[in-house]
C-alpha cells in the first residue's frame, strides 16, 4: 500500500460515511460554499480527483454523475481512485499541474486528502448532519491551509477567512 493510498482512506471513510448519511431530500440543500448545493460539493470531488487523474493518463472514465445517484456515484468513483493510488508508479508519475510541477501522490497528498476534510464539513453542514474531527483531521486540514499558503484564497478556492471571536477548534480552524 503506498503511503497516498493510505492518507486517502484516511479521509475517504469518514467522508463516506456522511455522503451515506446524507438524507435524500437534503442533496439540494444549500452548502457553506456559495452557489453550491450538498449534491454540488460531491460533484466537485468527484470531478476534480477524476480529471487529474484522467489527464495524466488513468484510465477511470468519465466522471460519475451525482443526479441520479449521489452516493453510487461517490462508490463508483472512490473505488477507481482506491485502485490507482495502490499503483506506486502512478503515485510518483510526474505532472504539471494548477500549483505547478509535482506528482499525483503529492497533488492526492497535499490537496484533495485536505479537500476531502474541508468539504466533509460543508456536505455534512448542507445535510443537518454532524461531522466531528479529530485532532489530527483539525492538525491536516490547518497545515493544509497553511502549505497553500496565499493560492488558497485565489479565484475559485477559499474566500478570506471568517474567524469567529470564540468558538471550538473546528469553528475555529474550519472558519
Amino acid at each position: 500500500m503506498t503511503h497516498i493510498l493510505a492518507q486517502y482512506r484516511t479521509a475517504v471513510i469518514p467522508l463516506t460515511a456522511v455522503v451515506t448519511a446524507v438524507p435524500p431530500q437534503n442533496w439540494d440543500a444549500p452548502s457553506p460554499c456559495e452557489g453550491w448545493s450538498a449534491r454540488d460539493v460531491l460533484a466537485h470531488l468527484i470531478q476534480t480527483q477524476n480529471e487529474t487523474l484522467t489527464t495524466n493518463g488513468v484510465v477511470l472514465g468519465d466522471a460519475p454523475d451525482t443526479a441520479p445517484d449521489p452516493v453510487g456515484a461517490w462508490a463508483q468513483h472512490t473505488d477507481g481512485v482506491l485502485r490507482a493510488l495502490a499503483d506506486a508508479d502512478l503515485v510518483d508519475r510526474p505532472i504539471d499541474w494548477f500549483f505547478g510541477p509535482t506528482t499525483i501522490g503529492a497533488t492526492f497528498g497535499q490537496f484533495y486528502v485536505w479537500d476531502m476534510y474541508v468539504h466533509r464539513w460543508d456536505l455534512a453542514r448542507a445535510a443537518g448532519l454532524d461531522a466531528p474531527f479529530s485532532d489530527a483531521e483539525l492538525d491536516n486540514i490547518q497545515e493544509g491551509a497553511d502549505l497553500l499558503g496565499k493560492a488558497l484564497h485565489m479565484d475559485g478556492m477559499c474566500r478570506p477567512p471568517i474567524v469567529p471571536a470564540s468558538g471550538d477548534r473546528t469553528t475555529q480552524v474550519l472558519a
